[in-house]
């Protein structure tokens, strides 16, 4: 997390006030922002999408179950990981919860020592997540700085050809490959071809986007 940025926040999602306000309270013990929701349409209402942290989820809740919520956060592409909290916990529904992505599955009452580990993990995994999609988009800029000759060299040197070879195939000499070439790793940010190919990659250029 850089200087700039605010604390990360805990969302915490249970339609029980004595486990929000319990949670709350352990929280904020250990030096964390955390902000509770009675409802999980309450949380979608208020909740700051382009905020770093993590969501704290009670499985069973009224009107929309933990389970729905996290399907329609998958939907929005939220990078929130989710530590599931319940009573009633099976191994079906665990895995239902792990299967789409939750950072934890924890069974109440849960142990304070236990809360506090699954939510620094889930913490950290979120200033993964939002550096790696930092990344992406840092690239999808600098791609689409790229004239639409540079794109083609680009394609071409991430399917490993020389300069002959994509001069041969584009139909010019080599020499104005090499133009090209220069300009788009000077657009890219790169001085080795090595880091050209490893952005390229990235961003799904000539193969399948990585996660």
């Amino acid at each position: 997390m850089s200087k700039s940025e605010p604390a990360p926040t805990v969302y915490v999602v249970d339609d029980d006030p004595g486990v929000l306000k319990a949670i709350e309270r352990l929280l904020q013990s250990v030096g964390l922002n955390v902000a509770t929701f009675a409802s999980p349409h309450s949380f979608l209402e208020r909740y700051d999408r382009n905020a770093s942290g993590c969501l704290i989820l009670d499985l069973a809740l009224p009107g929309l179950s933990g389970l729905e919520l996290q399907r329609m956060l998958e939907r929005e592409t939220s990078l929130l990981p989710i530590v599931f909290l319940t009573g009633r916990g099976d191994i079906a529904t665990s895995v239902q919860a792990m299967k789409h992505g939750a950072a934890d599955f924890l069974t109440k009452p849960v142990d304070d020592a236990e809360l506090i580990a699954a939510v620094q993990v889930a913490l950290t995994s979120n200033e993964a997540l939002r550096r790696a999609r930092g990344e992406r988009e840092r690239i999808a800029k600098c791609l689409a700085t790229l004239t639409e000759r540079e794109r083609q060299v680009l394609e071409q040197i991430v399917a490993g050809r020389l300069n002959k070879q994509i001069a041969a195939e584009l139909g010019t000499v080599e020499k104005t490959i090499k133009f090209h070439r220069a300009n788009l790793m000077r657009k890219m940010g790169v001085r080795v071809v090595a880091d050209l190919v490893k952005l390229a990659e990235r961003a799904g250029v000539g193969s399948t986007p990585r996660a």
